[in-house]
């Protein structure tokens, strides 16, 4: 079967499952469980970060962060599409009690006086604006990278108001490695980052949410309140050592695959594809005028053991570790 439904679907490689048998393990909430210890002040390391905090999931990473800096009835500003917006059942409002000024960017990119703009200003009428959020790379913008310099002027933007600013950088390994640009650098500017291992890292579970050691303590306390307090975490921590430590590089490989399956795709008749939108491993693309289709083309590729995902009128394929060239080339036929 080649899978290109997302890079979640990835399985842990044979280093990792050796990495789960020889874990070391204690009891994470008593605080006393090694490995996962060491999995979160190697990640807060990478990232340039006092401290760590592993958590079963990027969702979860991402809302204990907007809790720890909006309180109930304040204002997260934030792109359109984001994740934490659009693909977290609401949690934003049901965990942290605030709600969300969306921005309408550019391939995920916000345009920072539209954003300065959005600054709520002191009024007894006004929620309070208490944070900024970027996504990178943005999922719904088909994995585009969010420039340094946006970044920086977003950081500005946040200093000069007194807000937080929190990055979701599920894929954010994706960025350093199309970019070249040092992860310590690209994180520099927020005040919490969260990063997830088991996208095209290949953990079967897990992300990290790093920040300053008081930000992560209290970020500890709301993980044990929403259930995330897992005890011998250290199985699913010693597959996270390994996707940090060996996986990040051969994203790449995912890179050049989406490059070429997405030129493949872009020369079929029907298919509109902007080629600039993929910077990454996910590719976006459609067929005007025949989205009616679509579920029969899912049913026709599954049965050429080729699964694909639509969202609305747009198809989504993403390339990761347990996808080659060869699956690249089959699913090209498929779609022929």
């Amino acid at each position: 079967i080649s899978d290109f439904r997302s890079d979640t679907v990835t399985l842990p490689t044979p280093a990792m499952r050796e990495a789960m048998a020889r874990a070391e393990l204690g009891d994470d909430v008593l605080g006393t469980e090694p490995t996962a210890i060491k999995l979160e002040a190697m990640t807060a390391e990478l990232l340039g970060k006092e401290a760590g905090l592993f958590v079963p999931s990027g969702t979860m990473g991402n809302q204990i962060a907007i809790a720890l800096h909006a309180q109930r009835g304040q204002e997260v500003i934030c792109e359109f599409g984001a994740h934490t917006y659009n693909n977290e059942s609401g949690a934003l409002a049901l965990i942290a009690g605030a709600q969300v000024r969306p921005v309408n960017g550019k391939a995920g990119v916000m345009d920072p006086a539209q954003v300065e703009a959005m600054v709520r200003p002191a009024n007894i009428h006004n929620p309070r604006t208490a944070l900024i959020t970027v996504e990178n790379t943005h999922n719904a913008a088909g994995g585009t990278i969010v420039p340094m310099d946006n970044i920086r002027a977003l950081a500005e933007i946040a200093r000069k108001h007194g807000l937080k600013y929190h990055l979701d950088g599920a894929r954010l390994w994706n960025a350093h490695v199309a970019t070249g640009t040092p992860l310590r650098e690209m994180c520099a500017p927020f005040d919490t980052v969260n990063v997830c291992l088991s996208k095209g890292l290949c953990s079967p579970v897990g992300s990290v949410l790093v920040g300053s050691r008081e930000e992560i303590e209290r970020g500890r306390y709301l993980r044990k309140q929403l259930g995330g307090g897992m005890r011998q975490s250290g199985i699913l921590a010693a597959c996270g050592i390994v996707s940090i430590t060996q996986m990040i590089a051969r994203l790449k490989d995912d890179h050049t695959n989406a490059r070429k399956l997405a030129e493949g795709l872009a020369r079929l008749p029907g298919v509109q594809l902007d080629l600039a939108s993929v910077q990454t491993n996910i590719i976006y693309f459609s067929v005007p005028g025949r989205e009616a289709q679509y579920p029969q083309w899912l049913e026709r590729l599954k049965q050429q053991k080729v699964l694909a995902m639509t969202l609305g009128n747009r198809w989504r394929l993403v390339t990761h570790h347990d996808v080659d060239t060869q699956d690249c080339d089959r699913a090209l036929a498929a779609f022929k």
